[in-house]
């Protein structure tokens, strides 16, 4: 497969729980921006596929969703190369499996319909659109995939994986936990689809993050600054989903701020490099290791603290507009500009 296509996949679960939004900067009129966005359903297309008219409509479906198709069957299912036919009997095999077809029953049943995150989807990338004029809107293709992947971003399009998306009281959710653990699979649910989407253009089409970037104060930076964006894109929205915290984690997140802001100085995390010591500050987890009493700390608050700042930031630099932070590449003086020091 072209590596140019192979879909850049990213997975990133966020949870669905409440917290009221704030966005610092006054909310755009996106009223006069045009988006055609439509989600285009794949996985019922290929959930009515019958075995025996493989022959007569995979040539359609692969002509009809191009990139997307021939990601799909190599990387996703895992069924073979589109290049030719010979994956066919691979695929049968798949849409003959009962448990093929009891996932597509429950992907129809629960998420029958897309039109409320398909109106929401428009109105996120009208506002970003209303910042970046030039932005093309990818396709948006949603499938099922036997739980591998939820957001897969290729050249042309973002798929949506609606396994991953079937609510939190999924019967399917409790025998994945091996695999997936259930602070994680918790967060499969309909309201997830949006966030996770703009998320993973804004990192991965928009601003993909620099290699060189190792220490933990630009780590914090520019995750920041995607949440940031996200505040744009998704002003109304809640902080629960666009971070992935639960109310409490959120309200502990709140109340403990100053002391985590503290705890990353007195340790000199700032600057620290070595990502092995870093990343429990960064990654998904049910808490963060080291932090709070109990387990009861909210997880990645190098995350958390990144946003902080980068809204400290916009507040001290009014005329500063989305754009003109995302050029902006020094994480030192994004911080010095914050003049950050919670209470």
């Amino acid at each position: 497969m072209d590596l140019q296509r192979r879909p850049r996949i990213y997975l990133i679960f966020l949870i669905s729980l409440f917290s009221t939004s704030c966005v610092d900067k006054k909310e755009a009129d996106v009223s006069h921006i045009k988006v055609d966005l439509t989600i285009e359903r794949f996985d019922k297309e290929l959930s009515a596929l019958q075995p025996a008219e493989i022959s007569a409509k995979a040539p359609q479906l692969k002509q009809k969703y191009g990139h997307f198709y021939a990601d799909y069957m190599e990387s996703i299912l895992g069924v073979g190369s589109a290049t030719d036919t010979s994956y066919y009997q691979q695929l049968r095999t798949v849409l003959n499996n009962p448990d093929y077809k009891a996932l597509a029953d429950e992907v129809n049943s629960k998420l029958p319909d897309l039109s409320e995150q398909q109106d929401q989807l428009k109105d996120a990338f009208k506002h970003i659109k209303y910042y970046y004029p030039e932005t093309k809107v990818p396709r948006l293709i949603s499938f099922f995939s036997g739980f591998s992947v939820q957001t897969p971003v290729g050249n042309d399009y973002i798929g949506i994986g609606l396994d991953m998306f079937l609510g939190r009281d999924s019967k399917f959710y409790p025998a994945l936990v091996q695999s997936i653990p259930q602070y994680i699979s918790r967060r499969f649910t309909p309201e997830n689809i949006t966030p996770r989407v703009i998320e993973g253009f804004i990192r991965e089409d928009m601003f993909t993050e620099n290699d060189a970037d190792r220490s933990l104060l630009s780590k914090m930076i520019y995750n920041g600054k995607i949440l940031y964006m996200m505040d744009m894109a998704m002003p109304e929205l809640a902080d629960s989903l666009k971070i992935g915290y639960t109310t409490e984690q959120m309200a502990w997140a709140e109340t403990n701020e100053p002391e985590v802001w503290a705890y990353f100085l007195e340790n000199d995390l700032l600057y620290e490099t070595d990502y092995m010591k870093i990343q429990k500050y960064l990654t998904e987890a049910p808490f963060t290791p080291g932090i709070g009493a109990d387990s009861k700390s909210a997880p990645k608050l190098g995350v958390y603290i990144g946003w902080k700042i980068v809204k400290k930031y916009m507040e001290r630099n009014p005329t500063l507009d989305p754009p003109g932070l995302m050029k902006e590449t020094d994480p030192q003086k994004i911080l010095t500009g914050s003049k950050y020091k919670p209470r």
